[in-house]
C-alpha cells in the first residue's frame, strides 16, 4: 500500500510565495491604476471609471469560462502550472505597459491605452489566479494539510497585499526623483515600482511551479455563471450573506480609492506621502493582528452574529472619527489611527465571519434543497468581489469628477473649505456608511443560521 506523503516545508514555501507574488501585483492595480491615470496623467475620472467597473464586471464573468478551460487542459505538466506560468509572464509584462504609458499619448489616446491594458491586464490576471487556488487538491491531502496550505496561502496574500500598500507611495516618490525630475517624478516612479513587482512576480511564481508538482489525475470542478445565479435562487442565506460581501467590499474599496487624495489634497499635503505609509502600515498591520487575535478572542464569549454586528458598530465609529477630526482642521496623523484601528480591523474580522456564513449556507443549502452546491457557492466570493471592486471604482470616479478633485487643485483644497473638501470628506466617510448600513438592514432581516440553527441542520 503506498504511503501517503505529507508536504515538505518546501513546497510549503513554494506555494506561499507564489500568492505573496501574486496579490502584490493584484493591490498595485487595485489601489493605483485609478490614481495613476486619473491624478497622474489626466485622464478623465469618469472615463477611468467607466473603464474599470467595465474591466471588473467582464473580469468577474470571465473567472468560471477560464475555469472550464483549466479543467479540460490536458499536458504532461498538468493541467494548472502551464497555465499558471503563461498567465503569470503574460500579466507582469501587461503590468508593466500599464504603468509606462508612453509620453506621446494624450486624450483619446491616452484613454484607448488605458482600456485596452487594463483589460488585457485583468484577463491575463484570472489566466494565473484560477488555476493557483484551484491546483491545491493536486498536491495536498484532504483534510488539516488542504486547509492549512490554504490558510497558508491566503495570509502569504495579505503580506503581499500589505508590502504595496506599505511601500509603493514612497518608492514612488524616491525612484521617482532619482531617475526622473520634478515635473514627472511620479510617471516615472510608477513605472519603475510596476517593473519590480512584475520582476518580483513572475520570480516568485516560477518557484511555485518548479517545486510544486501535481498529480495528474485530479478532476477540477469548476462553476458556470448560471451554477452560480441557481445556487444563489435556490439559497436564499447563501444570497443574504452574498449581499453582506458585496456591501462591505464596496464600502472598503470607495474608501480605499479615495484616500491617496484625501492625504494628498486635504488632510496634509506637504507631507502626504509619508502620513499615507503610516496609515496604510497601520491599516494593514490592524487587519491582520484582528484576524489572529482579536477574533479568536472575542469568539470566546461572543457568537458569530454578535461579531458581526460589533464589526459594523466598529466600522461606522471608524468613518464618524475620521469626519470629526477632518472637520477639526487637526493635521496630526497619529489621530488617524484610531479610525485606522477601528476600521480596518473591522474589516479583518468581518472577513473571517464571512467566510463562516458561506461555509453554514453550505449546509443549509444541503438540507433544504437536498444538494451541496460547496464548490460554487465559494467560488461566488472572488466572483462578487470583483463585481464590488468595479462598483466602488465607478462611484470614486464619480465623486472626483463632480468635486473637480484632480492634479494641481493643491492650493484651492488647502486654502478654502470649499466643497470641494467637504465632498471628498463625505463621500469617503459618508457613503462607505451608507452602503454598510443597507449590507446590515439585509442581514439583519434575512440572515437566520444563528448557532442554534446550524446545531439543528447538522443534527
Amino acid at each position: 500500500m503506498e504511503t501517503k506523503r505529507q508536504l515538505t516545508g518546501k513546497e510549503k514555501f513554494a506555494y506561499g510565495i507564489g500568492a505573496v507574488g501574486k496579490d502584490m501585483v493584484y493591490m498595485l492595480s487595485a489601489s493605483y491604476i485609478l490614481y495613476y491615470y486619473q491624478d497622474v496623467l489626466g485622464v478623465s475620472a469618469i472615463a477611468m471609471g467607466i473603464i474599470l467597473a467595465v474591466a471588473r464586471v467582464f473580469d468577474a464573468f470571465n473567472d468560471p469560462i477560464m475555469g472550464v478551460i483549466v479543467a479540460k487542459t490536458r499536458t504532461k505538466w498538468g493541467k494548472f502550472r502551464p497555465w499558471l506560468f503563461i498567465g503569470t509572464l503574460l500579466n507582469a509584462v501587461i503590468l508593466y505597459l500599464m504603468f509606462a504609458a508612453p509620453p506621446t499619448l494624450s486624450g483619446s489616446g491616452l484613454v484607448a491605452y488605458a482600456a485596452v491594458t487594463y483589460i488585457l491586464w485583468g484577463m491575463t490576471y484570472t489566466m494565473m489566479d484560477i488555476p493557483y487556488w484551484s491546483m491545491v487538491p493536486a498536491f495536498t491531502q484532504v483534510g488539516k494539510e488542504r486547509e492549512g496550505l490554504s490558510a497558508l496561502a491566503r495570509s502569504c496574500a495579505g503580506v503581499g497585499s500589505a508590502l504595496v500598500s506599505i511601500v509603493t507611495v514612497m518608492a514612488v516618490a524616491k525612484l521617482g526623483h532619482l531617475f526622473g525630475n520634478d515635473a514627472t517624478y511620479e510617471r516615472t516612479g510608477y513605472k519603475l515600482v510596476a517593473l519590480i513587482v512584475a520582476v518580483l512576480f513572475v520570480v516568485f511564481i516560477t518557484i511555485t511551479c518548479l517545486v510544486i508538482k501535481e498529480k495528474s489525475t485530479v478532476e477540477m470542478e469548476s462553476a458556470s455563471v448560471l451554477d452560480m445565479f441557481r445556487a444563489l435562487v435556490s439559497n436564499d442565506q447563501a444570497m443574504t450573506v452574498v449581499v453582506a460581501i458585496v456591501m462591505i467590499n464596496t464600502a472598503l474599496y470607495i474608501t480605499q480609492n479615495l484616500l491617496i487624495y484625501f492625504f494628498k489634497y486635504d488632510f496634509s499635503p506637504a507631507v502626504w506621502e509619508s502620513n499615507y505609509t503610516l496609515f496604510n502600515t497601520c491599516g494593514g498591520g490592524f487587519q491582520i493582528l484582528a484576524m489572529m487575535i482579536l477574533f479568536p478572542l472575542f469568539r470566546k464569549f461572543m457568537n458569530t452574529m454578535k461579531i458581526f454586528t460589533l464589526c459594523f458598530g466598529m466600522a461606522i465609529t471608524g468613518y464618524l472619527v475620521i469626519l470629526g477630526i477632518s472637520a477639526s482642521g487637526s493635521s496630526n496623523v497619529y489621530l488617524l489611527l484610531i479610525p485606522a484601528f477601528l476600521i480596518m480591523s473591522a474589516i479583518g474580522m468581518l472577513n473571517v465571519v464571512i467566510t463562516i456564513f458561506l461555509a453554514n449556507t453550505v449546509d443549509y443549502g444541503e438540507w433544504k434543497n437536498g444538494r451541496r452546491d460547496e464548490s460554487v457557492i465559494f467560488s461566488m466570493q472572488t466572483f462578487v468581489v470583483k463585481l464590488a471592486s468595479g462598483v466602488s471604482a465607478l462611484m470614486a470616479s464619480i465623486v472626483l469628477t463632480v468635486f473637480n478633485i484632480k492634479k494641481d487643485e493643491t492650493v484651492i483644497l488647502t486654502e478654502l473649505a470649499s466643497g470641494q473638501r467637504l465632498g471628498l470628506r463625505g463621500s469617503m466617510t459618508i457613503l462607505p456608511m451608507v452602503v454598510l448600513v443597507i449590507g446590515y438592514i439585509v442581514y439583519r432581516r434575512h440572515y437566520i443560521l444563528t448557532d442554534e440553527k446550524m446545531k439543528e441542520i447538522i443534527k
